[in-house]
């Protein structure tokens, strides 16, 4: 696939806290452990942007700190075992434990632990499903980087509705074990109806269960998808993608990847600018801050990316309107 960048991009980039490259300076002899606790797959853009800016700050693994990472997250089975993946990186006796990617990660590490401090990068209200007291006053022992799911699913919807302007319903993926997943089929009924359209919600788990999900879509007549995030819908991405033009859904989801993937729309936070801001917490949690009162930061700037290639399948035209809000378009 060839990818053009627009003229005028709408992606901004989350902003760094400024700090001097001696910060990782620690008491002698002690080299701080951190957790890398992963929900969706640990490598690839998003673990490269934590190391080079934990790098920036003078954070080296192996010389000023030691990484360690549990068992790795590659799959769905591996969801299932969470808990215990968790537990395992507890044992290893860290200092600071980096929940990347999804509530899943955090909730497993507030869970295991109310001692290690925690950072989290996830979507997902924090608040509402219990893990901080507030935004701006966490208390406990978890901190971090969040966006807020139920804020960016009307925009996802207002995008579709520019996109097929006939539209008059609208289907939603939600992950059936995502815990607050009844609170995104809320948000997006909310704003289905602002717009004149019904909502058909439809909640996934197992992979079998998929191809049932978007043929009731189809018999209901819905014209376009809203695909929830969740690492496990994150790891069904181009199965999603393929169903989705199989059953002229056009369809958008909050990760980049989904794009990437075939799929029609991604709308969402640069995730990799997240990873990067949480690092200034973990920095500050290293020289002696506690979680409770680091406030809980939002990104405040996303990414629009358009797949022409799924459009092509769709035998749709993007208008021009959101072509010239786009970041990124794959053709």
């Amino acid at each position: 696939m060839r990818r053009a960048r627009l003229s005028a991009p709408v992606t901004l980039t989350l902003a760094l806290l400024a700090a001097p490259l001696g910060g990782a300076a620690q008491p002698t002899g002690k080299v701080p452990r951190i957790g890398y606790l992963c929900g969706y797959p640990c490598g690839g853009p998003r673990h490269q942007a934590f190391v080079q800016s934990l790098a920036e700050l003078g954070y080296v693994d192996g010389r000023t700190i030691t990484l360690v990472y549990p068992r790795l997250v590659t799959d769905l089975t591996d969801l299932d075992r969470f808990p215990e993946i968790t537990a395992e990186l507890i044992r290893q006796k860290v200092d600071v434990i980096f929940a990347a990617g999804d509530v899943l990660a955090a909730r497993a590490a507030k869970q295991a632990t109310r001692t290690i401090p925690i950072v989290m990068a996830v979507s997902g209200d924090p608040v509402k499903l219990g893990l901080i007291a507030s935004l701006a006053r966490p208390g406990g022992n978890l901190t971090g980087i969040t966006y807020l799911e139920d804020e960016l699913l009307p925009k996802q919807v207002e995008l579709l509705k520019e996109v097929v302007p006939q539209l008059s319903r609208v289907g939603a993926l939600v992950d059936s074990a995502d815990p607050a997943s009844r609170q995104w089929v809320a948000q997006l009924n909310t704003a289905a109806r602002s717009l004149g359209l019904r909502l058909d919600a439809v909640q996934v788990r197992a992979p079998t269960t998929f191809e049932h999900a978007f043929a009731g879509l189809s018999r209901g007549g819905s014209g376009a998808l809203v695909v929830v995030s969740s690492p496990h819908l994150y790891f069904q991405r181009s199965r999603i993608a393929a169903l989705a033009i199989q059953r002229r859904l056009v369809a958008v989801a909050s990760f980049r990847e989904f794009a990437e993937a075939r799929g029609l729309l991604a709308y969402g936070p640069r995730v990799q600018d997240m990873f990067r801001r949480a690092v200034s917490f973990v920095d500050r949690i290293l020289k002696g801050a506690r979680p409770a009162d680091l406030p809980v930061e939002q990104p405040t700037r996303f990414e629009l990316l358009v797949n022409l290639l799924a459009a092509r399948d769709l035998g749709l035209m993007i208008p021009p309107s959101v072509l010239a809000r786009a970041d990124e378009v794959i053709q």
